[in-house]
């Protein structure tokens, strides 16, 4: 079953109903665009070099060049780890898990009673639905989220097309 994106307004209230360190992730996502596991190993050392930086995608191998916005970037750095910016639970020298920031996005997606599949990719694809409403353009969307292909990015965006997107 695949994931929906969501309008920002429903982000904004699931996101006051996630634990802080998730509401965290989840935004960092809908500013960047990175997929959860990326966002998840970002190291403190990456961040504290300024608000923009290169990340290398894991799933893909390419690079991606990210900015956080300052209001973001100081509350990161406010509570990032020795290593990780987000630390797992139960060690600092591990990233906390994609496992439990989706656990809770579905626990708060459930109590807000949303009739779709909202998931943390649901970040990722809302991030997609907002640039192609700001850019028009396809292609901007395919270069943004690294996607080799146009088709991929297409199915990103049917939730546009069929009126549920950001």
């Amino acid at each position: 079953m695949r994931t929906h994106a969501i309008n920002v307004s429903s982000w904004e209230v699931l996101q006051r109903l996630l634990t802080p360190e998730n509401a965290l992730v989840i935004e960092v996502m809908l500013q960047t665009g990175l997929r959860v596991s990326d966002v998840l190993t970002l190291r403190s050392e990456q961040l504290r070099k300024g608000q923009r930086f290169t990340v290398l995608e894991s799933k893909t191998g390419k690079g991606k060049r990210i900015y956080i916005g300052k209001d973001l970037y100081f509350r990161l750095l406010a509570q990032c780890g020795k290593k990780y910016v987000f630390p797992g639970a139960r060690s600092e020298d591990c990233p906390r898990t994609r496992q439990a920031v989706w656990a809770d996005v579905k626990r708060a997606s459930k109590a807000m009673r949303i009739p779709l599949n909202v998931g943390t990719h649901s970040a990722r694809k809302s991030y997609a639905c907002a640039e192609y409403k700001r850019s028009g353009a396809l292609s901007d969307v395919q270069r943004k989220l690294n996607h080799s292909s146009l088709e991929t990015t297409v199915l990103y965006l049917l939730d546009v097309f069929e009126g549920f997107g950001a």
